[in-house]
């Protein structure tokens, strides 16, 4: 395996991509919508991109790329058609040692883009180690149609009764085996991913009474976290 498995979290650090077209709109879409710092370089802007620009959620220079455009980044991803455009801003990025990505040039990136699902606080990458985009895009697709929103749903409800334990001042091993039963246990043969997906909160709130006692009811714990 040629590629380390990492979640960055670039929430408020500055993060450049060059390129205003169909692909860097999709990469300024994702860092963005974590967080990010976002500008983009580029003489064309997508619809999405000019939009963005308008609510200020990123900010766009209407100009060629240079090589300053780097200071201060903690990435850059470049998503242009142009291939010496892309080679610069790789060396360029290997000069500052700052992390960088080239759409659909694995070879000269330090990092690559997996396919992601994502659910709420759920994510699912799947990679290729850069073999085959297309692979990786038929089983996000796979994904996508296995993983519904019950599981973000279902990670709110967690991370709300993670919250309420831990108030309580017990340690945080301590609830291992609570959150298993919760996790694994069932109630008339099904779960409670099901119960959620099929909206049965009276089931899932039995469940929640049978695992942690009183105080622990759907509706409060969702509105809580």
């Amino acid at each position: 395996m040629r590629y380390y498995p990492i979640n960055l979290d670039i929430k408020n650090r500055k993060c450049l991509v060059v390129g205003g077209g169909g692909v860097g709109t999709r990469k300024v879409i994702t860092l963005v919508e974590c967080g990010a710092d976002v500008t983009v370089v580029s003489y064309t802007f997508s619809k999405k991109l000019l939009e963005l620009a308008d609510s200020n959620s990123i900010t766009f220079k209407k100009r060629a790329y240079q090589t300053s455009d780097l200071n201060g980044m903690f990435l850059v991803i470049g998503a242009t058609d142009n291939e010496n455009l892309n080679n610069k801003i790789s060396i360029d990025a290997k000069h500052f040692n700052m992390l960088c990505n080239i759409a659909d040039r694995p070879k000269v990136c330090n990092f690559i883009l997996p396919a992601i699902v994502t659910r709420g606080d759920l994510l699912i990458s799947i990679s290729t180690s850069g073999k085959s985009p297309a692979f990786a895009k038929k089983m996000r697709k796979k994904l996508e149609n296995e993983f519904g929103e019950e599981y973000a749903q279902f990670l709110q409800l967690m991370g709300a009764i993670r919250k309420k334990l831990l108030g309580q001042a017990h340690e945080p091993e301590a609830h291992k085996n609570l959150f298993e039963k919760i996790i694994n246990e069932k109630l008339k043969n099904k779960g409670v991913i099901e119960m959620i997906r099929e909206n049965n909160k009276k089931d899932i709130n039995i469940l929640l009474f049978e695992i942690f006692g009183q105080g622990f009811e759907y509706d409060i714990l969702m509105k809580t976290n």
